[in-house]
């Protein structure tokens, strides 16, 4: 269950849009609710999770669709304090990787579809391809988020760590993986600690991104302008410092520094046999 009781559909829909951009209310369950009170922790405490709960966390992944059932993707479970340390050195010192006992590497992995061919004898001429390595990236992607829904199920909580990219190579190393795999991001899962105070952030409004027919932006200023006072009062109440939504795009993206050596990928991605033609 839950760590908290589920919000009504009124409560779960402005704590995720904040009071200004509610959207109209439509069918309704305790799937949805539980959906819309997703929130990052990032304090955990140190307690083992039940028996059996990875391979659980696993099954759900494996239940997530993926492209031609190729099921290009793989995790490294992580425990190991010594790895958890040097992972979150990698990802800027987040110390929450080091708190929760299973931190979860989502691999973008073709090279068992590598090993396949070499053992069939016959080259898979599309593995070095960018539309491949989307297809690997995505299927992680989905799958993780399937861990995650099946974690915040049972009453655990969790945060994606993308900082793992700030230097894939190391992580490659770390990990042992093979040539044509990486780490596309990890996951902190576990208890979270009573101390660290989470909250719904809320999302844009859906007027900003859901289109008819046709993308057809419309309003974007008036729709920021909502958004940023929503965003502004959340950091204000969790952040290091307060910011608006407008303030952490350009922040972000402002700079290839902002990348904090992801801007290197490429060609990191290449010396781990993903050339990507």
């Amino acid at each position: 269950m839950p760590p908290h009781p589920l919000p009504s559909k009124t409560d779960a829909l402005t704590r995720r849009y904040g009071p200004e951009a509610v959207p109209a209310a439509g069918p309704w369950n305790d799937v949805v609710a539980h959906l819309l009170d997703h929130r990052s922790v990032r304090g955990y405490r140190s307690d083992p999770l039940p028996a059996g709960t990875l391979e659980t966390l696993v099954a759900a992944a494996q239940s997530a669709a993926t492209s031609s059932n190729m099921q290009t993707w793989s995790v490294v479970a992580v425990t190991d304090p010594a790895l958890k340390a040097a992972f979150a050195q990698i990802a800027a010192k987040q110390k929450h990787i080091e708190q929760c006992p299973l931190f979860l590497v989502w691999v973008a992995d073709l090279s068992r579809a590598e090993r396949l061919g070499k053992a069939e004898g016959t080259p898979l001429e599309a593995l070095p391809y960018l539309e491949t390595f989307l297809v690997a990236s995505i299927d992680a992607a989905l799958a993780a988020q399937n861990a995650v829904v099946a974690a915040e199920s049972f009453g655990l909580s969790t945060v994606y760590i993308g900082a793992l990219r700030n230097d894939v190579e190391a992580v490659a190393r770390h990990l042992a993986l093979p040539p044509g795999s990486f780490g596309v991001f990890g996951l902190c899962v576990g208890y979270a600690d009573p101390a660290a105070v989470s909250e719904v952030k809320p999302r844009l409004p859906q007027a900003a991104i859901l289109h008819h027919d046709r993308y057809a932006p419309r309003d974007e200023t008036v729709h920021r302008a909502v958004y940023d006072r929503a965003l502004s009062e959340f950091s204000r109440r969790h952040e290091m410092a307060q910011y608006s939504w407008t303030e952490r795009v350009i922040t972000r993206l402002g700079k290839a520094a902002s990348l904090q050596g992801r801007d290197r990928l490429r060609g990191a991605l290449a010396a781990l046999g993903l050339p990507l033609r």
